[in-house]
């Protein structure tokens, strides 16, 4: 196996044998986040794709999942994506779900029945890195996307049979925007209603844009109840059907989990006992991305 840089893939995807089929991230001008910047854009070539693929089934007996990495393996061609499918299927028969990341602007440039053809060919779930469902934060942390093409790209996702795995991130918004990010959020949510929502914590990053506009003041952090606060207003505003909520991350003060619906005031219940100081928060020093 052949691996460029840092390597990043869902807490989900931890068992799963991990093939870059891209190189890096093709937007990768998000103000908060650090990652693939060591890395130019490319998407590899098939040969060197299968040739990763058949260097992994020499070496493991048996592979339940595969990981398509880095950013956005969506930005493939069906083409290309139908040729790495059929793959694994070849050589990998025991594989229960193929996974990728993908961005709104990627989902919206395939079709449904396109979609619906590579769940057939064993692409299982999707992630998309929603951050906020505001539009005003998500122009200025530069995401390159408005929260309807977020909308009609998470629906379309799930009209596809896709699994829909999303995530979003409570203070991206700062001290100013805190209830918006919470309420344009969940707003998100009730929409699209994916299969799961992962709440992660902003953690501000050295070499991005939003470092420097903590340090010259532009940008507020919320302190750690600040945060809670704001994870309360998500929670009471979601309302979804059958979608599995965590909040589990390394970048968290609290873990959180549960299903909508029914678990929706056991999820405000523990948070009101954080409020009262019945459990503590992580120490800054444990938590990472």
């Amino acid at each position: 196996m052949k691996y460029e840089g840092i390597v990043y893939r869902p807490p989900s995807e931890a068992y799963s044998l991990i093939v870059q089929v891209t190189i890096g991230c093709a937007h990768n001008t998000c103000s908060f986040c650090n990652m693939y910047k060591d890395k130019k854009f490319r998407i590899r070539t098939l040969k060197e794709i299968d040739e990763d693929l058949l260097d992994a089934r020499n070496q493991y007996g048996h592979v339940k999942r595969i990981f398509l990495a880095d950013g956005d393996s969506l930005v493939l061609s069906m083409d290309s994506l139908k040729h790495i499918l059929l793959k694994i299927k070849e050589l990998f028969p025991e594989c229960e779900r193929v996974a990728a990341y993908a961005t709104p602007k990627d989902i919206l440039r395939k079709t449904k029945e396109e979609l619906k053809e590579l769940k057939s060919l064993g692409l299982g779930i999707l992630y998309m890195g929603i951050e906020s469902g505001s539009d005003t934060i998500l122009r200025e942390i530069n995401k390159g996307v408005i929260s309807s093409e977020i909308v009609k790209a998470g629906q379309k996702v799930k009209d596809s049979s896709i699994k829909l795995s999303v995530t979003f991130i409570s203070g991206i918004g700062g001290k100013d925007k805190w209830k918006e990010n919470a309420l344009e959020s969940a707003r998100i949510i009730n929409l699209i209603n994916p299969d799961y929502v992962g709440l992660l914590t902003l953690m501000v990053e050295p070499n991005t844009k939003m470092n420097e506009q903590v340090k010259n003041g532009k940008f507020k952090l919320l302190n750690p109840e600040e945060v809670i606060l704001e994870t309360r207003e998500l929670v009471k505003n979601i309302k979804v059907d059958n979608c599995i909520f965590r909040s589990n991350h390394a970048s968290n003060y609290f873990s959180l989990g549960g299903t909508f619906p029914q678990d929706k005031e056991k999820l405000i219940g523990a948070i009101d006992d954080l409020l009262r100081g019945k459990y503590g928060y992580k120490p800054e020093n444990l938590r990472r991305l």
